[in-house]
């Protein structure tokens, strides 16, 4: 399955793409068993770490942060009551998992090799693709957290600058379950921040343009088994869920 040249354009011209249809059903469907039996076996006693992108420095412990090469549980960042015992069940409480579904699971790596995804990456100019992160991502219903306006190579950084970041609506995503939102050419004006350790340790935001993103960002609605891909400076947004239906990706 490859790019015609009016959607290579397009990814040029506003920094992604929504390509529908792009997995099969089935292929979806066992991404979604096997995150469910993942929760299901995840042990959540004396795992208290949230995931937030409104206070990521100061929330990102070791526990997140040692999680590249691990299957790790993060929390919304509203799931917890004040004495520290979760609001609602473990199930509607996590808001990813991570980073390395892609390597250490069966099921994700699979889904994560292929040819219509090498392909795909070769269409968009990646010449010698790996593999760096893998997560699968919630929106809980009620507490479901924004994800405010990013860029993804602000937290995957390299140089050149030259990553794509590939995302699967596993279900409909619209406007009331939290759909992705983009802003049309904002990876044309470059990286806007890089997030990487302090030398006091922790975390924290090297900003290098402090100017907002050019232009409103528009709807990204997807039906389920669509595939976004975006470029590494692409300037995206996620709504918060108030719905009583939840989306993963």
């Amino acid at each position: 399955m490859s790019l015609t040249s009016e959607e290579r354009a397009q990814y040029d011209r506003d920094g992604f793409l929504v390509l529908t249809g792009f997995v099969e059903t089935s292929s979806c469907d066992r991404l979604r068993v096997r995150a469910e039996a993942l929760v299901q076996d995840f042990d959540a006693s004396g795992v208290v770490s949230i995931f937030s992108t409104h206070k990521q420095s100061r929330l990102s412990d070791d526990y997140f942060l040692t999680s590249g090469d691990k299957i790790r549980f993060f929390f919304e960042e509203d799931a917890f009551l004040p004495e520290g015992t979760l609001k609602h069940s473990k199930e509607n409480s996590i808001n990813k998992i991570g980073h390395a579904l892609h390597d250490l699971d069966p099921v994700f790596s699979e889904f994560s090799r292929t040819p219509d995804l090498v392909q795909l990456v070769a269409d968009l100019g990646i010449e010698r693709p790996l593999l760096l992160q893998g997560m699968y991502i919630f929106k809980q219903p009620k507490i479901g957290a924004e994800v405010t306006c990013h860029q993804d190579s602000t937290f995957l950084y390299n140089e050149p600058i030259d990553i794509v970041g590939l995302w699967f609506a596993l279900e409909d995503a619209m406007l009331e379950n939290g759909c992705l939102w983009a802003i049309p050419g904002g990876h044309k004006l470059g990286l806007k921040s890089r997030w990487l350790r302090s030398a006091e340790g922790g975390m924290k935001f090297e900003v290098f343009d402090s100017s907002p993103s050019a232009g409103p960002p528009i709807t990204l609605k997807a039906i389920g088994c669509d595939a976004l891909p975006s470029c590494p400076c692409a300037a995206s947004i996620s709504e918060p869920e108030t719905q009583i239906f939840s989306v993963g990706n």
